[in-house]
C-alpha cells in the first residue's frame, strides 16, 4: 500500500490550486496476492508491501468453473435496453478498447480470477474514500471486462443517495434497488440486460427517503443471495466509505472490496481513515484512478491496433 501513499504524495494533494490528471489516463491495479506461501509485510506505518504476480503467472491463469447457471428462461425474464455511450461516458472498455486504461482493467480482470482460483469471490464491493475519486468509473468498466469473458455480470448501483450510472448508459431514469425495496420483494425485478456491453444492470432507481433503513431490513442479504445464483459476478458500486454508513452494510454482504483512489483528489490522510473503516481480510486492494505512468509511450507503440506512437 505504500506505493498508493507514495503517489497520492507525490501528485501533492494537500496543495491548493492542483489540476487533476484525466480521469482516464492510467489505472494502476495492486492487489495482495492471496494464498500460504506469500504474506505481505507490515510497516512500523501499518502500510503493507503489495506484491503483484509475474506475468508468466498471468499467462498460465485458467478459465475459472462455475458450479451453477442461470436458466436461460430466468434471465430472459430481464428485459433488454439499448444503451447509449459516448466519450464522455469514460466507459474506456466500450469506446477506447485499445487504449492503455482499456488493458489496465483487463489485467484487474485477470488479477480477480486469480484470486478466485485461491477463495470464494463473487461479489465485489466498489468504493472510494470520498466522492468523485472514480468508484462509477471503475465499477462500470470492471464489468465490461468481465463480461467480454463470456460470464454472466451483474452490476448493482448500491448508491442510493446519489446515483449516476444510468447516465453513463444514456438510460435516463429506471426502476431500480429503491423500488425493489419498497415494493413487493418476493420476485426479482427492475434487473436489465444492456445490448453492446453485454452485462446486466440494476440501477438504484429513485432516491429513497430511508436508505440505510431499508438496507438493513435484511431483503438486501435474501437478494444477494438469489442473485448469487444466477450470475458469475456481481459488482457493486457503493457510497464513499466517508462519512456514510451505508457502505459498511454492503462490506458483510460482499466477498471483498476494490477501494478506489484517485491522484489529484485523493487525501493521503483520508485515505488511512477510509483504510481503517474496512476489515484487512476483505481488502483485495487499491485502484488507483487518474495515475501518471513511464510506461505510457511503451505501451502506446505496442497497443493492439498495431500503430507506432512517437
Amino acid at each position: 500500500m505504500s506505493r498508493i501513499f507514495d503517489a497520492l504524495q507525490r501528485s501533492g494533494v494537500e496543495q491548493a490550486g492542483v489540476e487533476y490528471p484525466d480521469v482516464v489516463s492510467v489505472i494502476t491495479e495492486i492487489l495482495e496476492a492471496p494464498g500460504p506461501e506469500v504474506q505481505p509485510t507490515e510497516s512500523k506505518t501499518g502500510d503493507t508491501l503489495d506484491l503483484p504476480p509475474s506475468r508468466a503467472q498471468v499467462q498460465e491463469l485458467p478459465i475459472e468453473t462455475v458450479t451453477q447457471k442461470p436458466t436461460i428462461h430466468e434471465l430472459a425474464e430481464f428485459p433488454a435496453l439499448q444503451v447509449s455511450v459516448t466519450n464522455t461516458s469514460r466507459l474506456v472498455f466500450f469506446t477506447e478498447p485499445d487504449s492503455l486504461a482499456a488493458e489496465k482493467f483487463r489485467f484487474l480482470g485477470v488479477r480477480l480470477r486469480q484470486i478466485q482460483q485461491s477463495r470464494s469471490l463473487k461479489k465485489i464491493l466498489v468504493t472510494s474514500t470520498i466522492p468523485e475519486e472514480g468508484k462509477s468509473f471503475v465499477s462500470a468498466n470492471l464489468a465490461g471486462v468481465l463480461a467480454k469473458r463470456k460470464q454472466r455480470v451483474l452490476l448493482i448501483e448500491g448508491d442510493l443517495r446519489r446515483p449516476t450510472l444510468g447516465q453513463q448508459f444514456g438510460l435516463g431514469r429506471l426502476a431500480g434497488l429503491g423500488e425493489w425495496l419498497l415494493g413487493d420483494r418476493r420476485k426479482i425485478a427492475n434487473i436489465y440486460r444492456l445490448d453492446g456491453p453485454e452485462f446486466w444492470l440494476m440501477p438504484a432507481g429513485a432516491p429513497p427517503a430511508n436508505p440505510l433503513e431499508l438496507m438493513q431490513s435484511g431483503s438486501l442479504s435474501q437478494l444477494l443471495a438469489q442473485l448469487s445464483t444466477m450470475f458469475d459476478w456481481i459488482i457493486v458500486d457503493s457510497p464513499p466509505l466517508l462519512p456514510l454508513a451505508d457502505t459498511t452494510v454492503w462490506a458483510r454482504l460482499t466477498d471483498g472490496t476494490l477501494l478506489v483512489a484517485r491522484e489529484g483528489k485523493s487525501q493521503k490522510a483520508m485515505l488511512q481513515k477510509g483504510l481503517e473503516t474496512l476489515k484487512k481480510s476483505d481488502l483485495l486492494g487499491v485502484v488507483l484512478n487518474g495515475c501518471s505512468s513511464t510506461h505510457h509511450d511503451y505501451y502506446q507503440r505496442y497497443a493492439p491496433n498495431g500503430k507506432y506512437v512517437l
